[in-house]
């Protein structure tokens, strides 16, 4: 399995926070619709309440070029970025070495 991690500032800490969360969330269904998907989550920092890590989980890095290469990718893109900084993309492609379940699940 691996991870990719990227990180995303919102233009603040009120409206487009709000609105970038919910676009995220959005974005499960596109997300569950790619081969290889496995998850993601979705974290805050708690020190800058503007500062987010989207990490997202497939079968294999080629899975996430597939999906990065479907049509629809770029819409999503352009309605998540209406809500945060422009930087250049901060993206880290990582492979899982452990992976403990949740033990409540």
């Amino acid at each position: 399995m691996y991870l990719v991690l990227s990180h995303a500032w919102t233009l603040d800490e009120g409206r487009h926070r709000d609105a970038y969360v919910a676009v995220t969330d959005e974005f499960e269904v596109f997300h569950r619709a790619q081969s290889g998907f496995r998850g993601r989550r979705l974290v805050r920092d708690t020190s800058d309440g503007r500062h987010f890590l989207n990490l997202r989980y497939w079968d294999s890095p080629e899975d996430y070029t597939r999906m990065v290469g479907d049509p629809a990718y770029p819409d999503w893109i352009a309605r998540l970025s209406e809500h945060v900084e422009p930087r250049d993309p901060q993206k880290v492609v990582y492979e899982v070495e452990l992976d403990h379940p949740d033990p409540l699940v």
